[in-house]
Order: structure tokens, then sequence, then C-alpha cells
């Protein structure tokens, strides 16, 4: 990963801090103990109870978080809000799962929930906070998306097109918010060693109807991958190159609107620059 440069913050603007949400394995949770390491006061959320008690045990405050429950949203916002005297200084959505699939044997009830959880919560839990680092005049807003959020691969256009919400939802935001204080940030890694795969098997299994689809054999060997905790290569780091990201937009004076993370992504987006459209795509077919 190119150098991410100097992280001074600018005088009087001293962050501390920060909810993490979807810490219960993987990114989240490798950033929330990463942060507290370093001195931030972290908010971290997970949905089930052992993935919570996990996180108290090493010293983080943390609470429950469905981003398809409303509710555990605006619990989630009161509760940091009263342990930091109405004070946040960052907020980084990371949360996610991805459902895999072809996009024509997708039910519209499965892409709904992926937006429930990928974006729509992501919106949810963003707007509530906004408010707050406007009153205080500083923040960072940091969203992780995927290098699928700039290049979408076969079988994951549920992921992919959530992904691309977020990249026009946030940048927006980041335009919008120009001048107050509040920077936004959108990190987008390649592949990077997590249970992401592995927790979207469960959700192909539910929402995909495998034996009756075109795609049958190409399903197959995508089943063999995922049960084996998706790709392995050499070039799939671990959730560390995303804490260098994030360290950077949460510091940097000048934090960068894309942060692109992984080998894989930055080849992917030098290809998207440089390949005419139908070249790349069906070079990227044949990740498949």
């Amino acid at each position: 990963m190119a150098s991410l440069g100097q992280t001074t913050l600018p005088p009087g603007e001293e962050l501390r801090t920060i909810i993490v949400t979807g810490a219960s394995s993987g990114i989240g949770a490798y950033c929330a103990r990463a942060l507290k390491a370093e001195g931030w006061q972290v908010f971290a959320t997970a949905r089930k109870p052992e993935d919570i008690a996990a996180l108290e045990a090493d010293g983080i405050e943390a609470f429950y978080l469905d981003y398809r429950e409303p509710g555990s949203i605006e619990t989630l916002v009161a509760s940091v809000l009263e342990r930091t005297d109405g004070r946040l200084d960052a907020l980084f959505n990371n949360g996610a799962y991805a459902q895999p699939g072809a996009v024509e044997d997708l039910p519209v009830a499965a892409l709904r929930e992926q937006f429930e959880a990928n974006v729509f919560g992501w919106h949810d839990l963003t707007r509530r906070v906004v408010p707050v680092m406007r009153r205080q005049g500083h923040g960072r807003l940091v969203h992780c998306s995927s290098i699928l959020g700039l290049a979408p691969l076969p079988f994951r256009g549920a992921y992919s097109a959530s992904k691309h919400a977020i990249e026009g939802l946030m940048l927006c935001m980041h335009q919008e918010l120009q001048g107050s204080g509040i920077h936004v940030s959108l990190i987008e890694p390649g592949p990077v060693i997590s249970k992401i795969a592995s927790n979207g098997l469960g959700w192909f299994l539910r929402n995909i109807d495998r034996e009756n689809s075109v795609h049958r054999l190409a399903y197959e060997a995508q089943l063999q991958r995922l049960q084996a905790g998706g790709s392995t290569s050499r070039l799939k780091p671990g959730p560390e190159v995303v804490h260098a990201a994030l360290r950077h937009a949460l510091l940097s004076r000048r934090p960068r609107p894309h942060y692109v993370v992984t080998v894989p992504a930055r080849i992917g987006v030098f290809l998207k620059r440089v390949l005419p459209a139908s070249m790349l795509y069906r070079l990227l077919a044949k990740r498949a």
C-alpha cells in the first residue's frame, strides 16, 4: 500500500471517541482493538452476546446493533452519547454481509434485506451522528466500502449493488459537508482475511435455488470455495491494512475521499481506468 503520509490533526481537533460497527470478527474486531490500544474510547457493536462479551473482556465498550433494526440504531446512539456527554468524534461504518448469487437467481426479498443491512442501516446511523458532529464543529465519517463498489464481479450482484449505493450516497455527503469540519472517507478493500465469505454461505443456501439454476455448475465450484472460507492468496492480507487506512482517515489533516486497499483492488482500479469497458468486463467475468 502506498504511503499514507502524515497523520497529524489540525490544532484543537483531538479525536478520542469512535463507534466501530461489525466488530465481532475480521476488520471490525481488529480495528476496534487496535484503536483501543492507541488510546481511543471505542464503542464497538456486534449482534451475538458472545461477541459482545469478548469485546468487553478486552476493555471495549460493546453494544448490540443490527442495522436491520432501527430501534437498535437509536439505542446505540443514545447510549454512546450518554457516556460521552453528547460528543462523538468518529464513526466507522463496517458491519455488513455478502449475499452471493447470480442476479437472475436473486429474490427481491433477499436484495431488499441486503440493502437494509448494508445501506439503509448505515444511512440511519450516519444521519443520527451528523448533528452531533455539526454542533461540535468536527468529525470523521469513515465507511468500509469495497473494490466491488467500483468494479463488480459475477455472482456478487447484491453485495456489489449495496457498495455502489454506499459509494454514491456517501460521496454526495462528502461534498455536502464541505466547510463543516466533518470529513467523509471511503475505504475500498480488495480481498482481506475475514469471515465475510464463510458468513455468506448461509445466505446463499437460504436464498438461492441453486439446483434449478442455469448457473448450477458454477455454484458448485463457489460452494466449495465458500465452505473452505473463501479464496486463499498471498495477496490476501490481514485486516491490519484496513486499520492503516482507517487511522489515516481519522487522523490526517487532509483525509482522502478514497482509500483503495490491497494489491488486487489497486489493479482493479487501474484496469478500470485504462481498459475499454467491454474488455474490462470480459476480464472480470473470468474471475467468477
